[in-house]
């Protein structure tokens, strides 16, 4: 597998889980979350998703935009993959066989993380999950709020995206910011953010 992380926007499409255990139920409530329309061929239903039969599984394989195969049966996801062709499809039993990994991805404010071990070690991957989690502090997510202000301020007034990233940078390390920041006043910071872009861009906003 040639692979390469991305985010897709799940909104409005159409997912098929093939399994409805701990594993399909999981994928199906992640899914559900992102917006997408989910349909679940299983032994028992999941909230909010389209109950849909084996007996109908080309069609709904049809239907799909991306399909799980998540089932205790082998040869049921062996068959989901067949008739996949060349259509997303992830295998939670083997993802070799497949072309979609889904992570393991955990979110703390804004930031998003996911951890892909390359199927090596699921166990590390929870493992380096919670270093990650403790080394996310509530000043860094302070600090991507001061950012984003910034930034729309200098989208609006700074053409050259170089000076916009010198002035973001110049920000992220003031002294200033940093201190109101780690007492926790985001408005002194994005106040201070501010008289930066004033002061470097030469205007009075």
């Amino acid at each position: 597998m040639s692979l390469t992380p991305l985010y897709i926007d799940m909104d409005g499409r159409r997912v098929l889980i093939v399994g409805s255990g701990t594993v399909g139920r999981r994928r199906a409530e992640r899914f559900l979350k992102a917006g997408a329309e989910v349909a679940v061929i299983g032994t028992s239903e999941i909230e909010g998703t389209i109950p849909a039969r084996e007996d109908d599984l080309e069609y709904w394989v049809d239907w799909a935009d991306l399909i799980v195969a998540a089932s205790p049966d082998g040869d049921l996801n062996e068959r989901v993959t067949e008739l996949a062709g060349g259509k997303l499809i992830n295998r939670a039993d083997d993802p070799s066989r497949g072309n979609v990994v889904v992570p393991a991805t955990f979110n703390i404010g804004e930031v998003s993380v996911s951890i892909f071990t390359g199927t090596k070690s699921p166990l590390m991957a929870r493992y380096l999950r919670e270093r990650i989690q403790e080394a996310i502090s509530p000043q860094d997510l302070l600090m991507i709020e001061v950012q984003d202000r910034a930034r729309r301020i200098l989208m609006g007034e700074a053409g050259d995206h170089r000076k916009r990233r010198r002035i973001l940078y110049e920000i992220s390390e003031d002294p200033w910011v940093r201190e109101m920041i780690e007492g926790g006043d985001l408005d002194g910071a994005v106040e201070r953010a501010e008289i930066i872009i004033r002061e470097r861009l030469g205007c009075c906003r």
